[in-house]
C-alpha cells in the first residue's frame, strides 16, 4: 500500500502550499543581497588593486568576483525549480540545483587557477607593491564582507535544505580568512620582505583548492542520490513510532534540490484492513512531516508483519504462455 503525500489534511495541514515555493523564494532573496555584498566587496579590492599592484590583493578579488558570480547559476536553479512536475520531469527540476552547484564548483576551482598563475608569475617577476595601508584596509574589508555573506548564505541554506547555498556559504567564510592572509602579506612587505606579498597569494589559492574539494564532495553526494545517515536514522525512528508500526524496512531517500524524497517500506499485524493499513500510512508520513523539515514527497509501502521487505516480494522461477522460465526480484 502505497500513500500519497497530497491525499490527507488535517488540522494543521502539511502540504496544502508547496513548501518549495517559500524555500525557493528564501533562497533567491539569500542570493541577491549575498551577491550585493560580495560585489561591493571585490570592487573596493579592485580599486586598490590597481593602485597598490598586490598580487595578494589581487587573488583575493578575482575569488571574490567569482564568488559573486556564483550566485548567478544558482539563482536561475531556484527560478527553474520552482516549475511544477510535469510528465516528462515526475519529480520537477530540483536537480538544476545540483548541476548549478557543479558549476560553482568548477567557478571556483578556476579562480584558485588564475590566482596561483599571478603568485607565480610575481615570485618569478617582482614587482614594488604600494598603497599599503589601503591593501591593509581592503583586506579587513574583504573578511567583513565575506563573513557576512558566509553567516547569510550557510543560515539560509540550512533553512531551506540547499546543500548548493550552504558550500557557497562555508565557501565564503573561508574567503573571509584569507582576505585576512592578504594583511599578512601587506606586512610583510612593509618589514621588508618584498616576496610576502606573493607567498601569500599562493597560501590563497591553496586554501581555495582545499573549498573545492570540501564543496566538491557535498554536491556530488546529492548528484549521485547519496543521503546522509542521519537523515536514514530519523526515517527509522519516525516512522517505527508510528502505533501499530511493527518494524521499519526498505528505507531509501534521495534529494532532489533542497527537497527529499522518501520511500519507506512498514510491516503492520496482519489482521488490520485495508483501511486501517491506510491509517497507518498516513500516519507514518504525518511523523515523517514533522522529523524531516525539508520532505517533498513520501512513498509508505504498508506490509504484514512476518512479510516485510522486499525480500518477500521475490517470485520465484515459473513460466506462463509463450515467455520461458523466468523470476522477478
Amino acid at each position: 500500500m502505497e500513500h500519497d503525500p497530497g491525499s490527507h489534511r488535517h488540522g494543521h495541514a502539511h502540504g496544502v502550499v508547496d513548501p518549495s515555493i517559500a524555500t525557493t523564494s528564501r533562497g533567491l532573496w539569500a542570493l541577491k543581497w549575498s551577491f550585493i555584498g560580495l560585489m561591493v566587496t571585490a570592487l573596493v579590492q579592485l580599486i586598490v588593486f590597481t593602485l597598490s599592484r598586490s598580487v595578494a590583493l589581487l587573488a583575493d578579488t578575482i575569488h571574490n568576483f567569482a564568488d559573486a558570480a556564483t550566485a548567478i547559476p544558482l539563482g536561475i536553479a531556484f527560478l527553474v525549480s520552482r516549475r511544477a512536475a510535469t510528465r516528462r520531469f515526475t519529480y520537477g527540476l530540483g536537480r538544476v540545483e545540483d548541476l548549478a552547484g557543479l558549476l560553482i564548483v568548477f567557478t571556483i576551482a578556476l579562480s584558485a587557477v588564475v590566482a596561483c598563475y599571478e603568485a607565480v608569475d610575481r615570485i618569478l617577476h617582482p614587482q614594488p607593491v604600494g598603497w599599503l595601508w589601503a591593501v591593509m584596509a581592503a583586506s579587513v574589508v574583504g573578511f567583513i564582507g565575506n563573513e557576512g555573506v558566509a553567516i547569510f548564505r550557510i543560515r539560509i541554506g540550512r533553512q531551506i535544505g540547499s546543500a548548493a547555498l550552504i558550500a557557497d556559504g562555508y565557501h565564503a567564510r573561508v574567503d573571509g580568512w584569507t582576505s585576512l592572509a592578504v594583511l599578512v602579506g601587506a606586512l610583510g612587505v612593509w618589514a621588508g620582505y618584498p616576496l610576502a606579498d606573493p607567498i601569500v597569494g599562493l597560501l590563497i589559492s591553496a586554501a581555495i583548492f582545499v573549498i573545492v574539494w570540501q564543496s566538491a564532495r557535498a554536491v556530488l553526494l546529492r548528484v549521485l542520490d547519496g543521503v546522509e545517515s542521519e537523515v536514514l536514522d530519523e526515517i527509522h525512528h519516525a516512522a517505527g513510532h508510528v502505533p501499530r508500526v511493527e518494524d521499519v524496512t526498505d528505507v531509501r531517500a534521495r534529494w532532489n534540490g533542497h527537497r527529499l524524497h522518501v520511500d519507506v517500506s512498514v510491516t503492520v499485524p496482519g489482521g488490520l484492513s485495508v483501511a486501517e493499513g491506510h491509517d497507518v500510512a498516513r500516519e507514518v508520513r504525518h511523523q515523517l512531516l514533522h522529523h524531516l523539515p525539508h520532505l517533498g514527497s513520501v512513498n509508505v509501502h504498508v506490509d504484514p508483519y512476518g512479510q516485510g521487505g522486499e525480500k518477500h516480494h521475490h517470485i520465484g522461477q515459473h513460466s506462463h504462455g509463450d515467455l520461458p522460465l523466468h523470476s522477478h526480484d
